[in-house]
């Protein structure tokens, strides 16, 4: 029977291996909306607890044990591996005796069981025997060949297997390495990448059976460059973390708190793979740690999981201290905060690749340590690249998707300037692999280039367009294209095409100040005139923070009242006119869409949010309340949605959305902000955000084509004074109880009068514009207080609430 894997519809898994691997696959399997099983072996002996129970090891609840308890530490992990709690009904518990046979029903078999070769072996040997003859199986595996694993099995297994290496966390690390066996079929490979990339969200990269694969093998060989060049320059572990960190393009957790979290026995492991297998002895060599990384585990000094690593968090009553291990001593002592001309110039530069030029470029002592460490990784990158995958750009994205790098090796390197960084390393000794030679001496300097508004990047010696998804939409592109409609210094309309327009928010964290609301009420007319869809979308790190906090605080610290009722009423004006506009609107949100980021959102035709959205209405933490329209459009979707039930009690639900504002919740995901009633059952979500903008606008388009209307503004019903009773007394209750601070309950009174639609009667019909009056005049009452005022303070100083 001939299958076509490509169109094979993936609804239920197994996951073999229920470790922090195993289980954590298994709920982001789940998170896709996927049935799993999640097996384990059979416990060979009774804990305490069970004896205490009188269970045997026949009973189920012994026999399911491993798979059971990783379904409960689940449960308790953060950062939280499901988008919302009620996922994990979707994962089963079982054991490889009873349950192997089970596997006939799974489209994919996953085995996460111990990085051993010979164990997997024999795991994929009991998968063999039982899997149906069309289940795609893959090894979560960080570097072990996949050839090996198979080699012993028939062909019709090993024409359906390949490596499927997750980076850890699985929900929330974006990198996925492929790796196809020498028989695998493309079909399979196809099948999995898209529904990795679809439905989990992955970056897929196809990646070649050699060790480490691509990611751990350039990461790994960088960390260990870091080491070498750091004992050789006789820097410390924090001027290396200052250094290696953002200004050199790579995350906060840098170099030293990197290997912290990932554990320096794993490191070790990882490691010790590629060194074992690696063909020459200078290879080996760069792949043998430093004996200090040996005597940490001997120390047991781990990292974050032992609570010692290079860095160690001491608490005292004064508060935590972080220490710093020195590793000629192998003291801890007060981690420092390094600077350098440099550093310093890097930290103000605006984007990784000036930032990085910097560095480099500085003259000082972090410029020679960074030079030192990057020629060695951008010529490895280099001479792996045939090896370890067929093109540069699956290098450059598995570096940026697996280890959180800005730029990838040759990302980089042009960023650099290649030919005068590669002369550079000529002079410095050291020799250029002879494809990169060979591409110098026919007059080129990048392995990337702009032309015609598409990227090319070069590809056996010579130019060749990067192949892009066509659902992979990008603002960036349609504006090197020239197809920008209008712009200010906050946002930008773009035409993207078929009729659709998408407006972008640029300002700093795309705060919402007066630039922004004119542009989008500029936006409306357009749309209205000359287009048939509004998209709001961005590709920035947030959606948007909210309100420009500086601004308010400026106005009312000079007590001018006048402005900020100004400002409200043209925030408050703009959200109707975004609401009632004649086309579809869809709002776009990812990452953090707090305050008047998700009131964009309320007042949206639908949302099509990314699953990784977290929302709320946050306002209270500053002192204030939402006033954007919040408030009312949280109670108008609460009275429709009860409209058809006349005899329902409002208030349950009222107090739900009290404690959602007045606690300044914000969702974990975009499913749990429909739980907390933020988005609406017809909102959609997306686990691709490179498929979001694409995803965004074919919703406006079908909605366009179906003869879209805007609401009807229609009565609100309001549970009035008794209500607004109800809200208050549960605030005193909670002030009685020292669970908030008097301000606290100031804040409380004003939003319970708001949401209760002020002092009339219970089931009282109310307009929009009466509720954002009420929510306009709390608002600027609150601006007035000193102690919200503080708020505001602390929060454009430290990024964090102050409860005063």
């Amino acid at each position: 029977m001939k299958v076509n894997l490509q169109r094979t519809t993936i609804r239920k898994a197994c996951i073999i291996g229920s470790g922090v691997m195993g289980a954590a696959i298994a709920a982001h399997l789940a998170n896709a909306g996927l049935t799993v099983l999640l097996l384990d072996r059979v416990p060979e002996r009774l804990t305490e607890e069970e004896m205490r129970q009188e269970l045997t090891l026949a009973s189920p609840q012994v026999r399911n044990r491993y798979a059971a308890q990783a379904l409960q530490r689940l449960r308790k992990t953060q950062p939280a591996p499901l988008y919302d709690e009620s996922f994990i009904t979707r994962i089963h518990a079982g054991n490889m005796e009873d349950d192997l046979t089970k596997i006939q029903d799974a489209d994919w078999i996953i085995e996460a069981v111990t990085e051993r070769l010979d164990v997997k072996q024999q795991v994929l040997s009991q998968i063999a025997r039982w899997r149906r003859e069309d289940a795609i199986v893959s090894t979560n595996t960080s570097g072990i060949s996949i050839e090996a694993m198979s080699a012993h099995l028939d062909r019709s297994f090993r024409e359906h297997f390949l490596g499927t290496h997750f980076f850890n966390p699985p929900r929330y690390m974006k990198l996925l390495e492929i790796i196809p066996g020498r028989l695998t079929k493309p079909e399979a490979v196809a099948a999995v990448r898209s529904f990795a990339e679809q439905r989990l969200g992955k970056g897929v990269v196809l990646a070649k059976d050699t060790p480490n694969f691509i990611a751990n093998r350039i990461g790994t060989y960088g960390l260990l460059i870091t080491l070498r060049e750091m004992m050789k320059a006789r820097l410390s572990v924090e001027e290396v973390d200052a250094i290696t960190g953002p200004a050199m393009g790579r995350p906060k957790s840098a170099t030293f708190r990197t290997l912290d979290l990932v554990g320096l026995d794993t490191f070790l492991h990882v490691a010790d793979n590629v060194r074992r297998h690696a063909a020459s002895p200078e290879e080996r060599e760069v792949f043998t740690p430093p004996e200090v990384l040996h005597e940490m585990v001997k120390r047991g000094w781990l990292g974050e999981k032992s609570g010692s690593g290079f860095y160690r968090k001491v608490k005292s009553e004064q508060g935590s201290t972080i220490l710093a291990l020195n590793l000629a001593s192998m003291d801890y002592a007060k981690a420092g905060k390094p600077s350098y001309p440099a550093l310093e110039a890097a930290r103000a530069a605006k984007g990784a690749a000036a930032k990085i030029r910097a560095l480099v470029e500085g003259g000082d002592r972090s410029s020679e340590f960074s030079w030192n460490v990057l020629k060695h990784v951008l010529l490895y990158a280099a001479e792996k690249a045939g090896e370890i995958a067929d093109s540069i750009v699956e290098i450059d994205r598995a570096m940026r998707w697996g280890f959180n790098w800005q730029l990838g090796p040759f990302e980089t390197w042009d960023a650099l300037g290649l030919a005068r960084t590669a002369a550079r390393m000529e002079q410095d000794g050291l020799v250029l692999p002879k494809w990169v030679q060979d591409w110098l001496a026919a007059g080129n300097d990048s392995f990337y280039k702009q032309e015609g508004g598409m990227r090319k990047v070069v590809i056996n010696g010579a130019w060749r367009e990067e192949e892009t998804d066509s659902t992979h939409l990008s603002l960036q592109r349609f504006k090197e294209q020239g197809r920008i409609i209008e712009r200010n210094n906050g946002a930008s309309l773009i035409d993207i095409g078929d009729g659709a327009v998408c407006l972008e928010f640029h300002s700093p964290n795309q705060a919402i100040g007066g630039d922004i609301l004119m542009m989008i009420q500029r936006s409306v007319e357009i749309v209205e005139e000359r287009y048939e869809a509004l998209i709001i979308a961005n590709e920035a790190r947030h959606f948007c923070v909210g309100a420009n906090l500086m601004l308010l605080l400026m106005e009312a610290q000079d007590e001018e009242w006048d402005e900020i009722d100004r400002i409200i009423r043209l925030f408050q004006d703009t959200m109707m006119r975004l609401k009632y506009c004649t086309k579809p609107v869809i709002a776009a949100p990812h990452s953090m869409t707090l305050g008047g980021g998700l009131e964009v959102c309320l007042a949206a035709s639908r949302v099509y949010a990314a699953a990784e959205t977290y929302c709320g209405l946050v306002e209270a933490g500053v002192g204030l309340i939402p006033a954007g329209g919040g408030c009312k459009e949280l109670i108008l979707r609460l009275s429709e949605t009860l409209a058809d039930v006349p005899a329902a009690d409002m208030q349950p639900y009222v107090n739900r959305i009290f404690e959602t504002i007045g606690m300044a919740k914000v969702s974990t995901s975009a499913h749990h902000a429909k739980r907390l009633g933020l988005l609406r059952e017809q909102d959609r979500i997306t686990a691709s955000r490179d498929r979001q903008l694409y995803e965004a606008k074919r919703l406006a388009l079908e909605l366009a084509a179906s003869g879209y209307l805007p609401p009807e503004a229609r009565p609100i019903k309001v549970v009035g004074r008794d209500g607004k009773a109800v809200l208050q007394l549960g605030a005193r209750q909670l002030h009685l109880g020292g669970q908030i601070s008097d301000h606290d309950l100031t804040i409380a009174d004003k939003l319970a009068h708001v949401l209760a639609g002020g002092d009339v009667p219970p089931g009282t019909l109310v307009s929009e514009a009466y509720l954002l009056d009420l929510e306009r005049e709390a608002f600027l009452s609150l601006c007035g207080e000193p102690k919200t005022q503080q708020r505001m303070q602390a929060m454009l100083a430290t990024g964090k609430p102050l409860r005063n």
